[in-house]
């Protein structure tokens, strides 16, 4: 990694703090879902970042997980899993916080909230997204896949990740809620605005079109309770005491934002792997046994955040001083590809075991929806190829990929209806 000539490069993107050595100063949007390639393995080019000749801490130069500032970065997977563990020194807050844009000041509950008073938040949602309460909904989220599987099975293609990925999931997430689907497409259009625009105008606008819309939700719902996730929330109590009105809508807030488009990214990944890498297709359609460790894989090589914390206190790591109010972001991108921890790391091994990947963060904020978006995947890959015969990429179609949450925008695949 020439990494003397990114920093020449980079140089004033973001102000560089004086305590930061100008030879740890980088550009890692390429490790970040930020530059579209078309390799098979999308994320190879973040090995360059264990190169023993790196330093395990860089500063990237760009904004980091939504932050718009400079940040501290590590990539070994150790490292990783210290700064999602550390909560004496690692701090969540400001994490997924847009709404402050435009002058909220309610807390994304519960991912920008530390230990201990993070636990009572989680303690009352985790109950909806337990493996109990998953099974629970796997006959209805099973039924939807299998609707949206028949309807195009005798078309004999499909646009896999705008017609499918970008619809499934956010239809499960929507009952989940309450929320209704006629609001679809706006949803995803305030979502993409928020994550994706980098433009502060349109953030903020989209911002305060969704909190004003979760705001008249929720009082619809205190009117006319139901028996949906929203509604349990409005209704809900933590140590005996109705939740407040910021509570309500932080934690409503961050569900919504969460809920909206990982799972669709996942899917448009997964699928291009697989018309990439037709023995693999076959394997798993030969063994349907193995599709749980292979969507585990399939998350393992597709991590999509790089999320990023606070540093609480001054501290020296890795040759470094890092100072209290400091980012520090984690490159999973990087992590989960960590020969240290996992044999032969650029191998997809769908019947890998200990598979402790990040995809889904770690320590206390591993992610809430975990449980669900791997049921989703699981269902719909075994549906999918139990419903589907072998399928190809449609001739023409590009395979180009941004790495990251923008992953796929369209990826038709097309397959003979008369191997049904």
């Amino acid at each position: 990694m020439s990494n003397t000539e990114q920093i020449e490069e980079v140089r004033g993107t973001f102000p560089i703090p004086a305590h930061v050595p100008r030879d740890r100063v980088t550009d890692l949007n390429f490790a970040n879902g930020n530059v579209p390639n078309d390799l098979p393995d999308p994320y190879l080019l973040t090995d360059r970042l264990r190169d023993p000749d790196v330093p395990r801490i860089l500063y990237n130069a760009d904004s980091a997980a939504g932050r718009q500032c400079g940040a501290w970065a590590v990539s070994h997977y150790e490292d990783i899993r210290r700064v999602y563990e550390d909560n004496e020194y690692f701090s969540t807050q400001g994490a997924a916080e847009f709404q402050a844009m435009v002058g909220e000041t309610f807390r994304s509950i519960p991912l920008a909230i530390d230990p201990p008073e993070h636990g009572k938040y989680r303690r009352f949602l985790n109950p909806h997204f337990t493996p109990v309460a998953m099974k629970a909904m796997e006959p209805k989220i099973r039924a939807v896949v299998v609707e949206m599987i028949e309807d195009v099975a005798d078309k004999g293609e499909v646009d896999i990740a705008y017609d499918f990925g970008r619809v499934y999931p956010v239809r499960i997430f929507l009952d989940l809620m309450g929320l209704p689907f006629s609001m679809f497409e706006q949803f995803l259009e305030w979502e993409y605005e928020i994550l994706h625009s980098k433009d502060y105008p349109r953030i903020g606008a989209a911002v305060t079109a969704v909190i004003a819309y979760l705001r008249g939700f929720i009082a619809e719902k205190e009117a006319q309770p139901d028996d949906r996730l929203a509604s349990y929330i409005v209704h809900g109590e933590i140590d005996g005491q109705p939740l407040s009105a910021d509570e309500k809508i932080g934690i409503i807030w961050f569900l919504w934002l969460g809920g909206l488009d990982t799972v669709a990214s996942t899917i448009s990944q997964m699928f291009r792997r697989l018309v990439l890498d037709t023995d693999l297709q076959e394997r798993i359609r030969a063994n349907p046994q193995i599709v749980p460790s292979a969507v585990e894989e399939f998350l393992r090589t597709q991590p999509l955040v790089n999320s990023a914390r606070v540093v609480r206190k001054d501290f020296s790591w890795h040759g470094v001083d890092l100072k209290a109010g400091d980012v520090i972001q984690c490159i999973v991108s990087s992590g989960n590809f960590d020969p240290a921890v996992f044999k032969c790391p650029r191998e997809f091994d769908p019947e890998r075991t200990a598979n402790r990947h990040f995809t889904f963060v770690g320590g206390v904020h591993i992610c809430l929806g975990a449980h669900l978006a791997r049921r989703e995947l699981r269902i719909l890959l075994e549906e999918w190829c139990a419903r589907i015969p072998p399928f190809r990429l449609k001739p023409g179609a590009d395979t180009t990929v941004t790495p990251g949450l923008l992953s796929i925008r369209n990826l038709p695949l097309v397959w003979d209806c008369a191997k049904r």
